[in-house]
C-alpha cells in the first residue's frame, strides 16, 4: 500500500533508531501534536519523510495531543495566541449558529493558531534539544560505566 512512495520509504533513518533520526521525530510530532487540525499523523509522516526523521516515532508522538488532553492544550495555546495578540481572552460560550461560528472564527480562531504554532516551534525545538542531550547523556553514561567495569576486569 506504500509503493506510491517509491524508494524513499526504503530509507533507513525512517525506520532506524538513531539520535539524528529521534531528536527530529520527537520534534515533527511536537510540532504537529500543538496544531489544531485533523489528520496531525498524516502530517507528522509527510514531514518525516521530508526530513528523513523516524516515521513511526513521529506518527506517535503526535498522539500526546489526544482527545483527553486537547482541550487544556488548545486552550493554553489559545491564551497564548491571545496574549501575543493583546486581545482579551473570552469566556467560553457555545451555540451552534452559523453567525456564532464565523464571528467565532476570528476572534478565537486567529489567537489559537497563532497560539499554536508559537507552542509548536517552542515546544518542537525544545524536545528536540532535550532528546539530544538525553541521548548523548546516556551514551556517555554507558561508556563510563563499560570503561569501569574493563579496568576492574
Amino acid at each position: 500500500s506504500l509503493r506510491f512512495l517509491g524508494d524513499v520509504i526504503h530509507e533507513p533513518n525512517l525506520w532506524h533508531m538513531n539520535r539524528h533520526s529521534v531528536t527530529k521525530a520527537i520534534a515533527i510530532g511536537f510540532f504537529w501534536g500543538c496544531m489544531p487540525m485533523p489528520f496531525q499523523m498524516v502530517a507528522a509522516a509527510f514531514v518525516a519523510v521530508w526530513l528523513n526523521a523516524n516515521l513511526p516515532l513521529s506518527v506517535a508522538t503526535v498522539w500526546f495531543s489526544n482527545p483527553i488532553t486537547m482541550p487544556p492544550i488548545f486552550y493554553f495555546e489559545y491564551l497564548v495566541g491571545a496574549w501575543v495578540l493583546q486581545m482579551p481572552p473570552l469566556g467560553f460560550e457555545y451555540e451552534l449558529t452559523w453567525e456564532w461560528l464565523s464571528e467565532r472564527l476570528y476572534t478565537v480562531g486567529v489567537p489559537l493558531y497563532l497560539g499554536a504554532v508559537i507552542c509548536g516551534i517552542i515546544g518542537g525545538f525544545a524536545s528536540y534539544f532535550i532528546v539530544g542531550w538525553l541521548w548523548k547523556r546516556n551514551v556517555k553514561k554507558r561508556w563510563t560505566e563499560r570503561k569501569a567495569r574493563r579496568e576492574q576486569a
